[in-house]
């Protein structure tokens, strides 16, 4: 028993080595909780801290689905409002640049978005996309190229592919050998988890 939680230990050490505290996702108007529960699995899984999510034509979501999210809602902070301009007050006042994932005239390739630094993403209903409100806090807009007939994704994915991307540029920036939070917020965040983890 001493060896597992050895283990379990050193694990959550090394996670939270290579969290992205300058990466972060907002959700607005998603409804199903499955795909709020896979988007935190997905964030976990690059080293997102913490998502926001703002609800102005739904109820906010407050339960997620327990069999997509696989325990990731232990490890990520999820920030809930039904003011668009207050979560985005809040995501400007952390993150440099915010991207939206929005097909428009100006709309440029994941794949060409420089997503090392300072960003949020943005991801609308899964069936009415971004509101005109929220996509004016946006420094751009952004498309997943697809090949074929059907020209878009779930949410859930589509997020997946974009923190993947993101990941991809992060690790080629060594972002994940040198950890990025200063040891008095690990040793924190280390501490909350022994205690989530019981």
């Amino acid at each position: 028993m001493e060896d597992q939680l050895s283990i379990r230990q050193q694990k959550m050490r090394k996670v939270l080595s290579q969290r992205q505290p300058n990466i972060t996702v907002v959700l607005e108007d998603v409804h199903d909780p499955h795909n709020l529960s896979a988007v935190m699995r997905s964030c976990d899984a690059i080293g997102i801290m913490e998502i926001y999510a703002v609800n102005t034509l739904t109820p906010p979501i407050t339960k997620v689905g327990k069999r997509s999210s696989s325990g990731a809602k232990k490890w990520i902070t999820l920030h809930v409002f039904e003011n668009v301009d207050e979560c985005m007050q809040a995501v400007k006042a952390k993150y440099d640049k915010v991207y939206a994932t929005h097909l428009s005239q100006d709309s440029v390739s994941l794949y060409d978005l420089e997503l090392t630094g300072s960003v949020a993403l943005l991801f609308g209903n899964e069936r009415l996309g971004l509101s005109p409100e929220i996509l004016k806090y946006a420094e751009g807009n952004f498309i997943i190229p697809m090949q074929g007939m059907v020209q878009s994704l779930n949410i859930s994915v589509a997020c997946a592919v974009s923190l993947f991307e993101a990941m991809r540029q992060r690790i080629n920036e060594g972002l994940y050998t040198t950890p990025q939070l200063p040891l008095e917020t690990m040793s924190q965040l280390y501490e909350n988890w022994l205690q989530r983890d019981e």
